[in-house]
């Protein structure tokens, strides 16, 4: 029996408590009809990357994303049968979100098969936009600001997004014998591929992730001037999108302090302070 639209969005919102994202407590600030959309969304970036970075045992991640991209194309113009795509499926016809997006993702995720390694900062930037920058266009259909500069801010906070993401998880990442910071980077600093796969800490490695900070403040930076040429109305919309951004922030932060330590325990914030910096933003804009 085909499962219903309802059924479906149970499933994705249950997929997405469950997961204990950061940014699963910036959801909660939504309408309850966005809130679902962006559940059904986080999902399925969730699912599609976890395809490849977690694949199940005995599972062919190459055949997984053909299997995804099936069923995408299902989305679009057929019926889906996953129970995810078929909650997909209603909120791409409701809220118009184009399938080049899910598809330029899908590519995202599918460089880490065939690349452990970025020569350059504009390679790699590539690859930000597509699993990041994306789904940040992806969520402004669901956010819903009108102006058409608000792409924008989209694009720079998720390409700030992911470069915090290679700064917290560069120790995860070595372990699975994956270097996302350029190599143009590591040479100019003095500090060698062997030596972050064996976790080795110094001065080279802190001056390395400074910099990378810096390049990652710079986007938020950008991000954040691209919302102020925002109207009114747009910066409200993208409150939720400005919670994330103060979650991730915060997470440089501590990658930034002087004691952090590279190659410790993954930087992460309590819920408690999640919570608190989301009440913070929330009541701001209210105010504002």
């Amino acid at each position: 029996m085909t499962m219903t639209t309802a059924e479906a969005q149970a499933f994705c919102t249950d997929l997405t408590k469950k997961s204990g994202s950061n940014f699963y407590y910036s959801f909660l600030f939504l309408p309850k009809a966005r809130r679902n959309a962006m559940y059904t969304v986080y999902a399925f970036c969730k699912a599609v990357d976890s395809a490849v970075d977690e694949p199940p045992a005995g599972s062919n991640p190459k055949e997984e994303l053909r299997r995804w991209r099936s069923e995408l194309e299902l989305v679009y113009s057929g019926r889906p049968t996953w129970p995810l795509m078929i909650s997909l499926a209603h909120h791409v016809k409701q809220l118009s979100i184009p399938k080049a997006y899910f598809d330029e993702l899908i590519k995202g995720v599918e460089m880490d098969l065939s690349r452990t390694r970025y020569r350059t900062f504009e390679e790699l930037s590539l690859y930000c936009y597509r699993v990041a920058s994306i789904v940040g266009l992806i969520c402004l259909h669901i956010f819903g600001p009108t102006s058409p500069h608000a792409q924008d801010y989209a694009v720079d906070l998720g390409m700030a997004f992911q470069l915090t993401n290679i700064l917290r998880d560069l120790s995860a990442d070595a372990d699975q014998g994956r270097i996302y910071l350029p190599q143009e980077d590591l040479e100019k600093f003095g500090y060698s591929e062997t030596d972050l796969l064996k976790h080795i800490e110094g001065p080279a490695l802190h001056d390395l992730i400074r910099f990378e900070a810096t390049r990652a403040r710079n986007y938020y930076t950008k991000a954040q001037e691209a919302l102020s040429c925002l109207p009114k109305k747009d910066r409200r919309a993208l409150t939720v999108a400005e919670i994330m951004r103060a979650v991730y922030s915060r997470i440089l932060d501590r990658i930034e302090q002087a004691d952090h330590t590279v190659f410790g325990p993954r930087v992460r914030l309590s819920t408690s302070n999640r919570l608190a910096l989301a009440s913070g933003v929330w009541l701001r804009s209210k105010l504002s």
